[in-house]
């Protein structure tokens, strides 16, 4: 078998394009056991999620995981799928399809917008295929993580590597490595949370939670803890209130080592046993809602704050298709994209030109 993919047909007379590849988690395509298995396959094999000795982590990942957690994960999903399928898919398709509009109004309506997940579908080797057959020769790629983390932003540019290691004519490639300080990003979130505010009234708590990571990524490197730290600082400053009313806490934790504290569903109990009558919380790290966020924060998270004697408790959505949110988005892009945006496609006949020139020299189109 060839180390490379077959190239798309080259035309002479085609004009090349710059494209956007927006990059989520990912998503099983159903909310089935039978869906669940290869997506968490998919998922706890990539040595950047799991940092276990490859020998040591495979049979409990295939002997035990993978014949248990499917099942029951599959009743998380259910409770929060939609008509439309997954949550977490819906909302990234949408805002990719929004960017392409709110770009396109900023007379940039050439570029070629698309959407991958890291696991799952759609891929980005099946997305950047796509594309290149689209005539993208410049492609930025957005991981859709605000704050940097080695297990989620570096293995969506592991994995775009691995998918050129493949092809024989490589585009120019920009990756946008975070984006947990973007003044855009915080305004929006600041927003978000005073129109809930403003609707609601204000809590005794804001608890802004973030997925969790192992403690010892953060002692061998990882800027993802910090990055949290800043996001949830800049937030607490936009809103003017009293850091100690903010509380930045870590979910998610998977098997028995410690990870990222504090945890968030502990950190709930405490207060509601401390007498903290109202706790609003907010997911910042996420900015579309997903399982963690609908199932896991929404729902076992509320439930855990009223057990132990807390009165109210409100979740705050990400940020979704928000108007201030896709603004931001494509800022950001545009300021990544850079002198791309100043390429100029060639016109018809230059286009023509060039085809007959190759014709010329023995080219057949």
């Amino acid at each position: 078998m060839s180390r490379y993919w077959t190239e798309p047909p080259f035309k002479h007379d085609s004009a090349s394009r710059t494209g956007v590849l927006l990059v989520n988690l990912g998503t099983p395509e159903a909310p089935t056991a039978a869906a669940l298995r290869p997506y968490l396959k998919q998922f706890l094999s990539d040595p950047r999620v799991v940092e276990i000795p490859r020998l040591v982590w495979w049979p409990i990942l295939n002997g035990i995981i993978l014949n248990t957690r499917p099942a029951a994960s599959a009743k998380k999903y259910a409770s929060v799928w939609t008509d439309e399928g997954s949550p977490l898919k819906v909302h990234t398709q949408r805002q990719a399809k929004l960017l392409a509009g709110y770009l396109a109004k900023a007379g940039h309506d050439g570029l070629d917008i698309d959407y991958a997940m890291r696991y799952g579908a759609p891929s980005i080797p099946d997305v950047l295929e796509a594309m290149r057959t689209r005539g993208c020769t410049r492609i930025l790629v957005l991981p859709l993580y605000p704050q940097y983390s080695a297990s989620t932003s570096a293995t969506v540019v592991d994995e775009v590597g691995r998918c050129l290691a493949h092809w024989r004519n490589q585009p120019e490639m920009r990756f946008v490595r975070n984006f947990h300080d973007h003044p855009g990003y915080i305004a929006a979130l600041v927003r978000s949370v005073r129109e809930h505010w403003t609707a609601n009234g204000e809590p005794e708590r804001l608890l802004l939670g973030f997925h969790g990571v192992p403690t010892r990524s953060l002692e061998l490197g990882d800027p993802y803890h910090c990055e949290c730290h800043k996001t949830g600082r800049l937030v607490a400053e936009e809103l003017g209130i009293a850091r100690e009313r903010v509380l930045v806490t870590f979910q998610s934790r998977f098997g028995k080592a410690e990870w990222l504290k504090p945890y968030t569903q502990p950190t709930l109990e405490s207060l509601a046993q401390q007498g903290i009558r109202r706790v609003d919380v907010m997911c910042p790290g996420f900015v579309s809602d997903c399982l963690e966020t609908l199932e896991e924060i929404a729902m076992e998270c509320r439930e855990a704050f009223l057990e132990k004697g807390g009165k109210s408790f409100h979740y705050i959505p990400c940020l979704n298709e928000r108007d201030d949110w896709i603004n931001a988005l494509a800022d950001l892009t545009r300021a990544h994209l850079g002198n791309w945006l100043e390429i100029q496609p060639p016109d018809a006949s230059s286009r023509a030109a060039s085809l007959e020139r190759a014709r010329r020299l023995g080219a057949s189109q």
